[in-house]
């Protein structure tokens, strides 16, 4: 018995630690042969998603670190359904976007931690492609 837990034990330790955070299909068209020293996030609003309230404003803010680390680094107020913003590699990010519609207030929440892998054989040349940049902070309509 004892046997068998060792066994679990170990394999869900080297599960945990073997995981790779790369997008599983590289986006070729998106690859640079200079290596980025910055990232920019793709923060997907899906502001005009909601026709029956027109398009509206949203307010994201960007912090850096946890949502409770309270280090805001940018607010601003957008009407697009995908807006981007300039950040430094392997810190983690959490954005905010806040809807107002009729009388309710709607926060979403979403965090990344964007990277830069090197890429040898998966594109025609290689290249270094950026990884956990998008964010979804869109709004699910539920009908009621």
């Amino acid at each position: 018995m004892r046997g068998i837990i060792t066994i679990i034990l170990f394999i869900s330790t080297v599960l945990l630690f073997s995981c790779e955070e790369l997008d599983s299909i590289v986006q070729c068209q998106e690859c640079v042969y200079d290596e980025p020293q910055a990232a920019e996030l793709r923060i997907k609003t899906g502001s005009t998603d909601w026709i029956i309230y027109g398009s509206k404003p949203v307010v994201i803010r960007i912090y850096e670190g946890n949502l409770e680390d309270n280090i805001l680094m940018a607010s601003f107020t957008t009407t697009s359904d995908v807006t981007s913003y300039t950040v430094s590699l392997n810190k983690k990010y959490t954005v905010t976007a806040t809807y107002k519609l009729g009388d309710n207030t709607y926060i979403a929440v979403d965090s990344v931690v964007p990277g830069v892998k090197y890429i040898k054989n998966q594109c025609d040349e290689p290249c270094y492609y950026v990884y956990g940049r998008t964010l979804n902070l869109r709004l699910k309509y539920t009908g009621d």
